[in-house]
């Protein structure tokens, strides 16, 4: 990071990145396997076929050529357009979570630097455009398969992108945008790279294999290597566990204080804060707190923030500590213990698919507000973001805070998917940024003005997280009524004036 920060901008330095292994943790053509495979959309004689190909190639026995024209083959007659749905929902279930954050943070550091970041890779478009859109790349050199009319041929397109031809693309996009290469960067993983590592200036080898580790050393090439993501060791999986299964402890261990006070809410704050302590504590995830002040000093109030992974729970229990409720989905209801600790804690499960009944549950909470004094926690995501990139916001929220008379306060968490990424068990240790905004006041806000002032919340958050905002007007304070009076005066119709002579119309 410090040698990207460091270095000269400019959109003549390239930044280039292979896919697999260096953005992504393992192989997308993998997953894509599996995914297949669940969906029981490969033939015994494939699977058979397939596994026969890929040990030929594993021992050396068949190039890279002979693997990929062996997958062409399976895709002809396919529609291309079925197959691009279908790479975005491979995105979502699983390459999503692979993303390497180290790797997302080096990619936008070239970005911040203005130089020119693109992807070159041997895997196809489909396993790499989502992930691509998602970090802001628009230029991609990779494999092609053939197509006519909308449907594969069988066929693949030569050359492909590996080898010797990753060189060539790499100089495709070098005529293209006046690229001094040089000067520029290439991050892979793999020695099956080094043609083009050997050809850049900056040849920057990211979790490499062992014979490109070996070259790496012998050549003095820096080396990086992560473990944010790929297979999890035994003490992550001890640690999530652990971490989980603090809930229960801690709302045990708050018992006592129910029993001798007979204060529920006692014994829920020390619960809170105890599970917030804990679970980040065991986890290895280290909180830094931008404008911690802000957490205290309009209480009781609507705490807002952005979803990212279910680590946001235990993060949000050990900032905000005592005097919280919260909204969940009401599936979360229906889980053994955790549902019931839950509800117990102050939380209000709603359905999200039903809108009307969402806004009835949420009355109790208006109540909590004015009567108990609690803050309410709620995330106008709705859901777990697959990325860090912010999603729309839903209105609750904002509704809740205007009915209870209090203000929104906004947590931005920069970087929770580092811990736990959504539709992933293992927690994992990190340092997550944490940065709390100013109260808003919502004292003068109205339905009429709502979506302008949700709009205006959300650039707050899009701004803190460094993404484009959203553009639309401001919100206006609502005009003054004119007197009724005014309103209900009748006019007099005027007298109607002379018809004019048929030429005058025509000339009108």
């Amino acid at each position: 990071m410090e040698e990207v920060l460091a270095s000269e901008p400019g959109s003549h330095i390239a930044a280039l990145f292979d896919f697999d292994g260096t953005i992504i943790s393992g192989y997308s053509a993998t997953a894509m396997l599996r995914e297949k495979f669940q969906r029981r959309e490969m033939s015994v004689e494939e699977i058979a076929e397939t596994a026969q190909v890929v040990a030929q190639h594993s021992l050396g026995n068949i190039g890279f050529s002979g693997l990929m024209s062996a997958a062409a083959k399976f895709m002809k007659g396919v529609d291309e357009e079925s197959f691009t749905q279908f790479g975005e929902e491979l995105y979502k279930k699983h390459i999503a979570r692979k993303i390497y954050p180290e790797t997302r943070a080096i990619i936008e550091a070239h970005q911040a630097k203005g130089h020119r970041v693109a992807i070159i890779s041997s895997a196809t478009i489909y396993q790499i455009e989502p992930t691509a859109r998602d970090l802001g790349i628009t230029d991609i050199k990779c494999s092609a398969y053939e197509i006519e009319d909308g449907v594969f041929t069988g066929e693949i397109v030569r050359p492909l992108c590996f080898g010797e031809g990753k060189v060539l693309a790499a100089e495709e996009l070098a005529a293209e945008y006046g690229l001094d290469l040089d000067q520029s960067f290439f991050y892979s993983d793999s020695d099956d790279d080094i043609e083009l590592l050997e050809r850049v200036g900056k040849p920057r080898p990211l979790n490499p294999n062992m014979k490109l580790k070996g070259i790496a050393d012998e050549r003095n090439w820096p080396v990086q290597r992560f473990a944010s993501r790929g297979t999890p060791s035994w003490i992550d999986y001890t640690r999530t566990i652990y971490a989980t299964g603090s809930l229960i402890g801690a709302f045990a261990a708050g018992l006592p204080i129910w029993a001798l006070t007979r204060s529920q809410r006692e014994a829920v704050n020390f619960s809170m804060g105890l599970f917030g302590d804990f679970a980040t504590a065991i986890t290895g995830v280290e909180l830094e707190v931008e404008d911690e002040r802000h957490l205290w000093s309009s209480r009781p109030c609507v705490f807002i923030f952005n979803h990212q992974s279910k680590a946001d729970v235990m993060i949000l229990a050990k900032l905000i500590r005592r005097d919280m409720g919260g909204v969940g989905k009401k599936e979360i209801r229906d889980i053994p213990i955790l549902g019931k600790l839950m509800e117990w804690g102050g939380t209000v499960f709603v359905d999200r698919a039903d809108g009307k009944s969402a806004i009835k549950a949420m009355e109790p909470l208006v109540d909590a507000i004015r009567k108990e004094g609690k803050s309410i926690c709620i995330a106008p995501e709705g859901t777990r973001s697959l990325t860090p990139r912010l999603e729309p916001f839903k209105k609750g929220a904002f509704h809740l805070a205007m009915q209870a008379g209090v203000p929104l306060v906004p947590i931005v968490i920069h970087n929770a998917t580092d811990v736990a990424p959504k539709n992933e068990f293992v927690m994992r240790p990190a340092t997550v940024r944490v940065t709390v905004l100013p109260p808003v006041d919502t004292s003068a806000w109205s339905v009429r003005t709502l979506n302008a002032h949700v709009r205006e919340v959300r650039n707050m958050f899009l701004r803190t997280l460094g993404q484009a905002e959203e553009e639309g007007e401001v919100a206006a304070p609502a005009p003054t009524p004119k007197p009724a009076k005014k309103a209900e005066k009748k006019v007099e119709p005027k007298p109607a004036k002379k018809k004019a002579s048929p030429r005058k119309e025509r000339k009108a």
